[in-house]
């Protein structure tokens, strides 16, 4: 925990760089009227200094002004917008309110038009996924072969849905290796989201116990996890990618190139997260793909069906505007629900 002070500074140099996408220093906090410091420039970088030392905020080497770390993001989104949640029950964004209260709309039309005013507000990329392909639990995974080069991949859902996708064995790969791993996968993967396929597959196999009998591991492994993902595959929409090329965080060529490639392989898919517990803030490295590590990804959950979940989410760059984009996201959200109870009458 953070002194109060502490988090007005914090919440001021965060909120300020967002805004100019510039280092933030202690005279001009102390001289601003907008964040009422009402402190000494000394005080507040007295201040600063601990921020820095915390981890909260760096230091930049073209100025004395400081700007946020992933982590200052990360206590600005828990503790210092958690605290004004209550705030939010009176707030109404009346473009959004216009969508959704015409009677002949269906869902999929409103949840489309309020997300482009979204992307036109925030000027980010926004995202819609119906069914969520990702947060399907693996309940069995079996592999059939069909001759020395082809094989059949078939994986049931918790939700009773049986995908298959028919697979060329790579030269390198002895089809007896595939069916031992999958067998294995099988086990080792019984009830896993599909979006945790990865992390679960680090976390619970040892590559020194499988290496003794199976010889081309890393390839059957990542071929089967692109093989996986494909399968569950998402309706989605998403629009404004192109806003996202043009933030100051992704002048570079290769950054650039990076993002475009995830967009491409709906990569960036992965880290939309439609738990139904609520709002999910992943921000830099915690979307585990290096092309969004300066991105934020914030997602909401909307229930399609009993027991079912889609999201809509914002993708933009670590410097967002977290205080616009939540609230506005859940707003969508709790109107996405009024046009099905609309429906449902």
């Amino acid at each position: 925990m953070i002194s109060e002070r502490k988090k007005l500074i914090l919440k001021a140099i965060i909120e300020e760089y967002v805004r100019t996408n510039e280092p933030v220093g202690s005279k001009f906090l102390a001289a601003s009227e907008k964040f009422g410091l009402n402190v000494s420039s000394a005080t507040i970088r007295n201040e600063m200094m601990e921020l820095e030392e915390e981890g909260l905020i760096t230091k930049t080497h073209l100025s004395s002004g400081r700007v946020p770390s992933e982590e200052g993001y990360r206590i600005y989104v828990s503790e210092i917008l958690a605290s004004r949640d209550n705030h939010h029950e009176d707030i109404s964004f009346p473009m959004i309110d216009e969508i959704f209260e015409r009677e002949e709309i269906s869902r999929e039309e409103a949840i489309k038009e309020s997300m482009a005013v979204v992307t036109n507000l925030t000027n980010y990329a926004s995202i819609v996924m119906g069914t969520n392909g990702y947060l399907s639990r693996i309940k069995k995974l079996q592999f059939v072969n069909l001759d020395d080069v082809h094989g059949v991949i078939l994986m049931v859902t918790d939700h009773g849905y049986v995908e298959s996708k028919k697979i060329m064995i790579p030269d390198n790969i002895d089809i007896k290796d595939m069916e031992k791993v999958v067998k294995l996968l099988d086990e080792v993967l019984y009830d896993t989201h599909v979006s945790d396929i990865e992390n679960v597959i680090k976390e619970k196999l040892n590559k020194n116990d499988i290496y003794s009998y199976i010889t081309y591991y890393d390839s059957i492994i990542g071929a089967l996890i692109k093989t996986f993902t494909e399968m569950a595959k998402d309706k989605y929409f998403m629009s404004g990618q192109s806003n996202i090329l043009n933030q100051p965080e992704f002048q570079d060529v290769n950054k650039v190139q990076e993002m475009l490639k995830s967009i491409e392989k709906q990569e960036i898919l992965k880290t939309v997260s439609a738990n139904e517990t609520g709002v999910t803030v992943r921000i830099g490295k915690d979307n585990t793909i290096k092309a969004m590590e300066n991105c934020t990804m914030i997602s909401v959950p909307y229930e399609i069906s009993d027991g079912e979940f889609g999201a809509i989410a914002i993708l933009g760059p670590t410097r967002m505007e977290y205080q616009k984009v939540i609230p506005l996201l859940e707003y969508i959200a709790k109107n996405i629900k009024k046009v099905m109870w609309r429906h449902a009458k």
